[in-house]
């Protein structure tokens, strides 16, 4: 293979700079920059040269001798002077040698599986490691790349190949008589391996919310102070407020880390019947939204008084609670009254939520698993039909256990590849 070499670290100014090389080539390249041998494994300080002899930058060498490395190769890691200049300056050199080239997007990694480093749920959980914004993020991640997802998966996949040695033995001595019956191993096996399928199935969309984030939806009548608690909450002026009905026409959305978890705060459009087209425009794209989000927080005297239905673990508080003599279950955006309140209260639905997700992050992993579960439920009902139907039961049986393969990349995953180290940075 190539030996390739990227900036590993961020872009821009920094205290250090990491300038990743992995290949044949790697320790070779090295030692002509360093001047000196490089140990199998380890750490030293050299000053690195470019191919004329001039002085680049000092630096602390990394060596890593194959298969004893991230991507599976040698790889050596010069970390340098963060100036921008300095990455230049040696970037540019590393250019210039015949042996090396740029990497690729993604590309270290992707060695990485090639090599059995890591399996393909273990990449997507290495990019949304790099990508975690939260704690809940961070801690998901993690688990996906600690390979968490690959033995559940792979546990799976050993109670189905044990099902189907029972009903290819059966098969293998049709014209004998089987002195036990397989039937109730069989059936148990099948069990198990459902339950959990579903279980994780039914919790994807859960960790995926909390992979990209969850929405919550302001609601309410026009100029109750939606804008005004959005800004509040926000910490900033994200939306315009006015004391004129109508002012929001668009969604306007806040990024925010609550209690761990990524949220985004939608202000939407006043709800009421009107005659103005494009406040109609926006009023119509607020309940969708709204409707779609994962929690909404009616802003308004009485939920009842919207066109939008209030689904389980929705939010309803009273608008402009400083201007109320009870302001129990009141928040106003302007003074900050009862916005502790709400956040807490918002913080712990979502909470309750994201406690029931599973490991399986993706939309991918759930239509494995469904993929799975479609052809466990076909075994099931195939095995009433006795043995003369085993030889059927046992092609549903590699059916599931290819869909479950494919969860840990081992078939079936050639067409995603591309798509999911187009994701990475170039440096890893």
């Amino acid at each position: 293979m190539d030996t390739i070499f990227a900036l590993a670290s961020a872009q821009g100014k920094a205290g250090v700079a990491v300038i990743r090389l992995s290949g044949p080539s790697a320790r070779m390249v090295a030692e002509q920059m360093c001047g000196a041998d490089l140990p199998a494994r380890g750490m030293r300080f050299h000053a690195l040269k470019d191919l004329s002899g001039a002085f680049l930058d000092d630096a602390l060498v990394l060596s890593f001798q194959a298969p004893a490395s991230f991507s599976g190769e040698d790889v050596v890691e010069f970390q340098t002077h963060g100036s921008p200049a300095t990455i230049t300056a040696l970037l540019r050199c590393l250019s210039e040698h015949e042996a090396l080239r740029l990497a690729e997007p993604g590309e270290f990694t992707r060695r990485a599986m090639e090599n059995g480093k890591l399996d393909l749920a273990q990449v997507e959980g290495l990019a949304d490691l790099i990508d975690a914004e939260t704690e809940a993020q961070r801690k998901q991640a993690q688990a996906i790349l600690a390979g968490d997802l690959g033995k559940l998966a792979e546990s799976w996949r050993r109670d189905l190949i044990r099902a189907a040695s029972l009903l290819e033995a059966v098969i293998d001595f049709a014209d004998e008589e089987v002195p036990v019956d397989v039937t109730p191993e069989v059936r148990a096996l099948l069990g198990k391996v459902t339950a959990d399928l579903e279980r994780e199935a039914d919790s994807v969309k859960i960790a995926e919310r909390i992979r990209t984030g969850f929405e919550v939806a302001i609601v309410g009548p026009p100029n109750v102070g939606k804008s005004t608690l959005l800004n509040t909450l926000a910490g900033r002026e994200a939306a315009i407020t006015s004391e004129f009905a109508g002012t929001t026409r668009d969604i306007i959305e806040v990024r925010m880390d609550l209690s761990g978890l990524p949220v985004t705060l939608l202000d939407t459009a006043g709800l009421r019947d009107t005659e103005d087209y494009v406040e109609g425009i926006g009023i119509q794209r607020a309940k969708d939204r709204a409707e779609g989000a994962d929690l909404r927080v009616f802003l308004s005297e009485t939920p009842t008084d919207l066109q939008i239905a209030a689904q389980q673990d929705d939010i309803h508080v009273r608008p402009k609670g400083d201007l109320r003599g009870d302001r129990v279950g009141s928040v106003s955006g302007l003074t900050g009254e009862g916005v502790t309140q709400l956040v807490e209260q918002v913080s712990e639905r979502l909470l309750n939520r994201a406690s029931s997700r599973g490991i399986a992050t993706r939309e991918r992993h759930r239509v494995a698993m469904i993929t799975a579960l479609a052809a466990l439920s076909n075994v099931s009902l195939i095995l009433d039909s006795g043995p003369d139907q085993y030889d059927i039961a046992a092609e549903e049986l590699r059916t599931a256990i290819r869909a479950l393969e494919s969860l840990v990349g081992r078939v079936d995953v050639e067409n995603l590849l591309d798509e999911i180290f187009a994701s990475f940075c170039v440096g890893k």
